[in-house]
């Protein structure tokens, strides 16, 4: 059948469903097009959107009938939706942060955090996983966005993170003592293999999509050391075996090597951070298949804000001037080295919206262009286990798409200024012709 009898039976098609109530047919001319799973972009293409799904993608510019919407985005580069592998939606650091739990309530946070999946949004962020909350709040949050209630990215979350009792996540650590009491795996607090097991069946009975542990010390934490090892074997072995019995995957907060050792040999899916990794831990990353997501911008923002007499505690002050400067090196090394890397920004930290800067960070360090956006694109999926649906552009897959005008690849800092935002079908954020086009969302220059 030829090109033309394809078209002709596709506008009869739109037609007899624009009059049944089917899926719009939605056409995007892009000039320039990064589909995630190739290593050159392509030019003059057109992606066939019915619905929530891209149901084809042809060569060239075709021309719309009366009853597809055409979007003309020829003067940009398309894209897959963009996927941060580590927020905290529910906070943003600032110099109240600690003592914000005695300040604001659960509805406080809730609230707060469809501010911040707004604006992660309209930044061309489609997908994020969450590693760290209070009282559930981004499971709310995720259920929220899911029935269209609140606007925001697509949201797999950890809820709270498990931590052992002093350790990173602890929530109650510089607590005078009759406020401090004895947190449990309820509170996300372990010890021992039973404690660790049940804080998993608490994540999955909670509702959350995945683990997150802190295996070793952190830098925010009001603790003293931000790098020693915080579980032993075989905490980390339960959890572990636990969450596989759910279906989740373990995402592990680490600085320092041993906890990071002890973590990938019990066969968690991602190091977050990473700061200490040296070339033996890379070589364990590797042969045990496990993604690294550096946060270099996080380790930018709390080596800059060390500088400022009174903004943390005098026991953060040191971790944070110390461990910051060193994840961007990290990085570098981790990806000369071969070690598979995701796209996360530990944003919560620094701001909510701010995501892409980490593009620039990684690029700086010796990433290709084409590689960052695919560790935000095809590598996150594939973390997140969904890259059947999302992390590429291809018939079949979700209409999850964002586009920037001009070449990012000459110039990655165009990611901060996102020109479209398409998530699941519905567009959230468009500059096309200086206009918004979905009208119950507002633009994002705000």
């Amino acid at each position: 059948m030829g090109r033309i009898a394809v078209r002709y039976l596709l506008g009869i098609w739109v037609l007899v469903a624009s009059q049944w109530g089917f899926a719009e047919v939605t056409l995007i001319h892009a000039g320039t097009l990064i589909n995630g799973s190739d290593k050159a972009p392509l030019t003059e293409r057109t992606l066939v959107i019915e619905g929530n799904r891209i149901v084809a993608i042809e060569a060239g510019y075709r021309p719309g009938s009366g009853a597809e919407k055409v979007l003309d985005l020829r003067a940009h580069t398309v894209m897959p939706g963009l996927m941060d592998m580590h927020t905290h939606l529910s906070k943003e650091f600032g110099p109240q942060s600690y003592i914000e739990p005695f300040k604001l309530n659960e509805a406080d946070y809730a609230i707060n955090a469809t501010v911040y999946a707004r604006r992660t949004l309209l930044a061309g962020f489609t997908t994020v996983r969450d590693l760290g909350d209070n009282y559930n709040v981004t499971v709310a949050l995720r259920n929220a966005i899911d029935k269209g209630k609140v606007i925001g990215p697509r949201v797999y979350t950890a809820a709270k993170s498990i931590a052992t009792t002093g350790g990173h996540a602890d929530p109650t650590n510089s607590y005078r003592r009759d406020l401090m009491g004895s947190p449990q795996p309820v509170d996300g607090v372990i010890n021992g293999v039973a404690e660790a097991r049940e804080a998993v069946r608490q994540r999955y009975k909670d509702g959350a999509d995945l683990i997150k542990i802190t295996a070793t010390g952190g830098v925010l934490s009001v603790a003293k050391s931000g790098q020693n090892p915080q579980f032993m074997v075989d905490e980390l072995k339960a959890i572990v075996d636990t969450a596989r019995d759910y279906e989740m995957t373990v995402a592990v907060h680490a600085h320092g090597k041993e906890g990071m050792k002890r973590a990938i040999q019990a066969g968690v899916d991602s190091i977050e951070h990473g700061t200490y990794m040296d070339r033996e831990i890379m070589r364990l990353m590797k042969k045990h298949d496990t993604y690294y997501v550096p946060t270099i911008i996080a380790g930018k923002w709390v080596e800059e804000k060390s500088r400022v007499d009174g903004f943390f505690p005098e026991l953060v002050r040191p971790k944070a001037a110390a461990i910051g400067p060193l994840i961007q090196g990290t990085f570098a090394e981790a990806y000369r080295n071969g070690v598979k890397i995701a796209f996360g920004t530990d944003s919560g930290v620094s701001a909510h919206g701010d995501n892409a800067r980490e593009f620039e960070l990684m690029v700086e360090a010796g990433m290709p262009p084409m590689e960052a956006i695919q560790s935000a694109t095809l590598h996150a999926a594939r973390l997140l286990r969904i890259h059947d649906q999302l992390g590429t552009l291809a018939a079949g897959k979700v209409a999850d798409i964002v586009a920037v005008k001009g070449d990012p690849l000459a110039d990655i800092s165009l990611l901060r200024r996102m020109a479209f935002v398409m998530k699941d079908g519905v567009i959230y954020n468009s500059v096309i012709d200086n206009s918004v086009v979905d009208n119950s969302v507002i633009d994002n220059n705000e």
